[in-house]
């Protein structure tokens, strides 16, 4: 049911649409989401790297067929990055050319020219609220700093951002908003208000399962679900810097499928084990213990 109006389907064809792209929801997950789309309101989404949060937006552009916008946040990001900005050095080549070609033309008419539509560099936000209907995924955000998330605040509430030289841009249809936080710090009240809220857990056994078997249905049965209990295991370590998420179990189970193992044993673990986990000191952790975890 790809290509669906999200905002006029049922929380059970959201779910079904969902599913068809591979990405498996619970009940508490798909509700929040479809309330997201008919409520035209942010999806803050929280949890543990890995979790399928950024996943969740790339699936429901999918569904629904329209573009996947991604403003990926870091530190020090400020609201040129997000918005738009002008491109200086074509400006600067059209400058020259004016001078060249015709050295009479008023100083107004250059400035206007110069900050024409073409000259402008649409940036993540810009692009979503000219393009919508479409998904903005805003990633991690917990990375952003206070002044951006007060200048999001703004975009949110109003959908509309102003340009001095060009004027205001509003969205006619406002797109729907997924920003992921790894809780590596707390996101402010003012923003957790405007938003709907959810907390990713890592899935349970039986749904990572079913999630390996949609996502990489080649993976035979018994050897998705020793991968599976293998995770499962390593996650319990609270200890490891970074657990493997439900993308590193996908990758691990395809790379053993692809080497030719038919059943997970210490060797095949850890000579892949690479795949799953991705720091020195969680990788001596988890060759530590691999008799025990594959045991279970």
């Amino acid at each position: 049911m790809l290509g669906m109006n999200l905002a006029s389907a049922t929380t059970a064809e959201l779910r079904a649409a969902l599913e068809g792209t591979g990405y498996l929801v619970d009940d508490e997950l798909a509700t929040i989401t479809w309330l997201a789309t008919r409520l035209s309101r942010p999806l803050l989404l929280e949890g543990e790297p890995g979790t399928g949060k950024t996943a969740l937006a790339e699936s429901l552009a999918q569904a629904a067929g329209v573009p996947l916008i991604r403003l990926q946040c870091h530190e020090g990001i400020d609201a040129s990055q997000a918005l738009y900005d002008w491109d200086f050095p074509r400006q600067i080549l059209h400058l020259r050319a004016v001078e060249a070609v015709d050295g009479a033309t008023s100083l107004a008419d250059v400035e206007s020219d110069l900050f024409d539509e073409r000259f402008l560099l649409a940036r993540p936000i810009l692009r979503a609220l000219r393009e919508a209907p479409a998904v903005l995924l805003i990633d991690e955000i917990d990375r952003a700093d206070d002044e951006f998330e007060a200048f999001l605040l703004e975009v949110l509430s109003t959908w509309q951002v102003s340009i001095p030289e060009l004027g205001t841009v509003s969205a006619s249809t406002p797109p729907l908003v997924v920003l992921t936080s790894n809780r590596t710090r707390e996101v402010h009240d003012a923003l957790k208000r405007r938003c709907l809220y959810h907390w990713l857990e890592h899935p349970s056994l039986e749904r990572e399962l079913a999630i390996v078997h949609s996502r990489a249905p080649e993976v035979p049965e018994a050897l998705a679900t020793q991968v599976v209990r293998a995770v499962h295991g390593i996650r319990t370590d609270h200890e490891l810097l970074k657990p493997p998420g439900v993308a590193e179990t996908l990758d691990w189970a395809r790379a053993l499928h692809e080497l030719g193992v038919r059943e997970l044993d210490t060797a095949s673990a850890a000579a892949s084990l690479g795949v799953a986990v991705k720091y020195r000191e969680d990788s001596d952790r988890v060759r530590a213990s691999l008799d025990r975890l594959l045991a279970r």
